[in-house]
């Protein structure tokens, strides 16, 4: 295997753009790998131009996991850190192996145009992700960055901001940036016409339309459901109960409409969910709630629990919504890792009285929730109590 990986940044101006130190690499290498675009901005070199094969991913791993006898060059768009091929490159062979010359990122480069301030800019990817992806970062008044997968992005993205309550938002979609072919594209999503342009191009947009707190507890009607869901409140200390945080993966067990795995992975956008369900269509439906709250990207949806626990990965957390018994306890409890975080909901009496039990051998805090609405009663009003809930709350020591 060779010593190192040398990854260098390259922006639309191309060689031009490149520091002294990058054309020195790429001068030096025997072999260079890039994108069919990237290596037609390089000059004469005295390098082995290698373009990549579709699929990339699949072609990247074969270079990283091969035998080579000189360092390998491999060419990234702007920073090759910034949602670039830089980042995917040391997760695979390590920090110590790979050295990044890294050139101005799209982001910077965008932020620079428009005037915006890139520490308060939110970055969405279309490039590894579908374009359901950024309703998740929908917000009024937020500025969001799109890195668009094609030519046909910005027209996706128009719509799914009509679709959303945004249609008034205006967008911006910034072509070959730094290259002397920029240009720069600007409307309002609900009159947006513009035909497709340069398959390089980042789209910004200034949201306007509702505000989309990330805290849970969001209306029953915005998932579509069969009356298996974990109410509004409930959901609300459930999901501040679970505690997600950074990169955690949640079981969510007796998922339903998957209203609580949504809102875990809404309060953290790093989280990741495995949705248990076992009727096809609720698992239908949940994917349907998933895609339009945006985080379908997030969330795997397997079969009934526990028969199929054994298919997923180690969980941080687990709620479980349905299906409580023994059993799936003892599994669920098993997979956790020490100081993972089980969240049980129990509506029956004897499901209730099961988590009574499990609390005096393991601990935790055992609490009970009653929550009653105003309803109509003839031509007045009363209080309508909804059925009580017992959760069990417990970090495994």
């Amino acid at each position: 295997m060779s010593d190192t990986f040398v990854v260098v940044g390259i922006g639309a101006d191309g060689w031009a753009g490149l520091t002294d130190r990058a054309r020195d690499e790429l001068a030096s290498a025997t072999v260079i790998y890039g994108s069919t675009r990237q290596l037609a901005l390089l000059p004469e070199v005295g390098a082995d131009l290698r373009a990549w094969t579709s699929p990339m991913s699949e072609h990247l791993r074969a270079v990283l996991d091969d035998t080579h006898p000189t360092d390998v060059h491999i060419l990234a768009s702007g920073d090759p850190m910034f949602h670039g091929v830089g980042t995917t490159v040391v997760r695979a062979v390590g920090a110590e192996r790979v050295r990044v010359l890294p050139a101005v990122s799209s982001a910077s480069l965008a932020c620079a145009r428009l005037g915006w301030d890139l520490t308060d800019v939110g970055v969405v990817t279309t490039v590894t992700a579908t374009v359901d992806s950024v309703v998740d970062a929908l917000d009024d008044g937020r500025d969001l960055l799109v890195l668009s997968r094609d030519a046909s992005t910005p027209a996706a993205i128009a719509e799914l901001l009509n679709d959303n309550g945004f249609g008034w938002s205006m967008m911006a979609v910034l072509e070959q940036l730094g290259g002397d072919r920029e240009r720069v594209v600007r409307g309002v999503a609900r009159d947006w016409d513009a035909a497709p342009g340069d398959p390089l191009n980042i789209v910004a947009v200034s949201c306007v339309g509702p505000r989309r707190a990330r805290t849970p507890g969001r209306p029953d009607d915005e998932y579509g459901h069969d009356g298996q869901i974990t109410k509004q409140p409930i959901r609300a200390l459930t999901v501040s109960a679970l505690a997600p945080s950074r990169r955690q993966l949640l079981w969510d067990i007796g998922s339903g409409s998957g209203s609580v795995a949504i809102e875990w992975l809404r309060a953290e956008p790093t989280g990741r969910v495995v949705a248990f369900e076992r009727d096809a269509s609720r698992a239908r439906q949940l994917d349907d709630n998933a895609r339009q709250h945006g985080v379908h990207g997030r969330i795997t949806v397997l079969g009934a629990a526990p028969e199929t626990c054994g298919a997923a990965p180690e969980p941080d957390a687990v709620f479980i919504g349905g299906g409580l018994d023994d059993e799936l306890l003892d599994v669920a409890w098993a997979a956790l890792p020490s100081g993972g975080r089980l969240v049980a909901n129990a509506v029956t009496v004897e499901n209730q009285t099961l988590l009574t039990a499990w609390h005096a051998r393991h601990g935790g805090a055992l609490r009970r929730f009653a929550v009653e609405t105003v309803a109509p009663l003839g031509s007045m009003t009363t209080w309508r109590p909804a059925l009580p809930i017992v959760q069990w709350v417990v970090d495994r020591a």
